[in-house]
């Protein structure tokens, strides 16, 4: 028994332009999706020992690509939250003289 042959993982994902990292063109959601996919065709146990090792593979650099992305979600969370931070402090009124720094 043949198995299908399976395609070579995607090259290391890099910054788009746009913000968006690409694993071959692919997004968050479409590498997600694939890990989806390989996870049952390896679950349901028809994948030769070659393929195994390829869609592993395959997988691992998915699962970075995500992570990778996940992580720059984060960052830029909380770029906006100190951004949010500075403009409230900005726009709140100074404190009287006799609050700031008074020490007894």
């Amino acid at each position: 028994m043949s198995t299908p042959p399976v395609e070579p993982p995607p090259p290391a994902a890099s910054p788009s332009p746009g913000g968006e990292s690409s694993l071959g063109g692919a997004t968050y959601e479409t590498a997600l999706s694939r890990v989806e996919d390989i996870i049952r065709r390896l679950d349901g146990g028809e994948a030769g020992l070659r393929e195994t090792l390829e869609l592993v593979q395959e997988g691992r650099s998915l699962i970075e690509f995500c992570a990778r992305e996940l992580e720059a979600v984060g960052r830029g969370l909380e770029e906006l939250r100190l951004e949010e931070l500075v403009a409230r402090l900005e726009s709140a009124p100074p404190a009287p003289p006799g609050e700031r720094g008074a020490r007894r």
